[in-house]
């Protein structure tokens, strides 16, 4: 299969992995890989059909990717702004000075977005209210059973998510053995029959999008959050509702945890943008560019333990016990 190809010449230092490792669903994610030389293999599913995609690091300032699929040049065409080159923070400037620290040491931090809607929404249901373990064994196994093969020279057990369509008509039996409760099922199968609408959300403002997702059955202010921080690439989608983010904000910016409400206001001067109206609203970049680095959070189960939610480059992946 022939493949195509692009290069990405980015300004300054430029870190795929950095960007694109939010979009991991757990180690055994069977639409992203990382090779032993490094480079990340993605499966998507386009409107013009699959796509597997090789992405690396050629040189401090480029990124290389070839595509296979009926998709690939949609892919590539979208490849800028899934790493990032968009991504303006030239009106960050945090005053914490921890956050200025991270700052510092990260400057070549991007937010990319992917412009795909449902296929950041359905793994964010699939980890409501569950540790991330049991939320990317359900990933795994519902892609890898209903998906499809991956084109090109993918990856050993690579499969592309399935379509809209079948989601949809994916048996509540099926769900069961994944370890999906009725619930979750019945958002992701709602979620799948308005497929079109919510991929119009890309073209929209993020703050927009974000209203229109909570207006779904299922879908709360952490799982619109953790969609749009995807597929928007939206730095101010805080994921309020998670039972992790905010005792590590607490722990990380004044010594102690504190709970939603406490680090809304904590984050809200971080904002580049006047606080839109509604529920949506979190501060600049919370979870995404103010707290790189290792986190820790002390709890009552624990004197101190890891949040495996949070990675050396700063961002969030999937952790454990979310809400809707």
């Amino acid at each position: 299969m022939v493949s195509s190809a692009r290069t990405v010449t980015f300004p300054g230092v430029v870190s795929p992995g950095m960007t694109l490792f939010p979009l991991r669903r757990g180690p055994g994610d069977p639409t992203f890989q990382v090779d032993d030389d490094g480079a990340i293999w993605r499966t998507s599913l386009l409107p013009s059909g699959s796509v597997t995609a090789r992405i690396s690091r050629t040189a401090a300032n480029a990124v290389d990717c070839a595509a296979w699929g009926s998709g690939a040049e949609e892919f590539l065409g979208a490849l800028p702004a899934m790493l990032g080159a968009h991504d303006d923070s030239s009106d960050f400037v945090p005053a914490n000075p921890v956050v200025a620290a991270a700052h510092q040491r990260v400057p070549h931090l991007r937010l990319g977005r992917t412009d795909q809607v449902l296929e950041a929404l359905i793994p964010a249901v699939l980890e409501q209210r569950v540790p991330g373990a049991d939320a990317f064994r359900a990933w795994r196994l519902l892609v890898t059973k209903f998906g499809t093969p991956a084109p090109g020279p993918a990856p050993e057990r690579m499969r592309v998510l399935p379509s809209a369509e079948v989601w949809r008509r994916i048996p509540s039996w099926e769900f069961h053995r994944a370890n999906v409760d009725p619930g979750r099922a019945r958002t992701i199968v709602g979620c799948a029959q308005r497929a079109s609408s919510l991929e119009r959300l890309a073209s929209w403002p993020a703050v927009k999008a974000r209203e229109a997702l909570v207006s779904l059955p299922g879908v709360g202010i952490w799982t619109a959050a953790e969609t749009a921080q995807r597929a928007l690439g939206d730095a101010d989608a805080l994921s309020v509702g998670d039972y992790h983010i905010s005792k590590m904000i607490g722990w990380t910016l004044l010594g102690h945890p504190i709970d939603d409400d406490e680090m809304v206001e904590l984050l809200e001067p971080m904002r580049p943008t006047p606080p839109p109206r509604g529920p949506v609203a979190g501060g600049q970049s919370a979870g995404l560019r103010a707290t790189p680095g290792r986190a820790t959070c002390r709890c009552r189960t624990s004197a101190r333990c890891d949040l495996p939610g949070v990675t050396s480059h700063g961002h969030r992946v999937p952790i454990a016990g979310r809400r809707g």
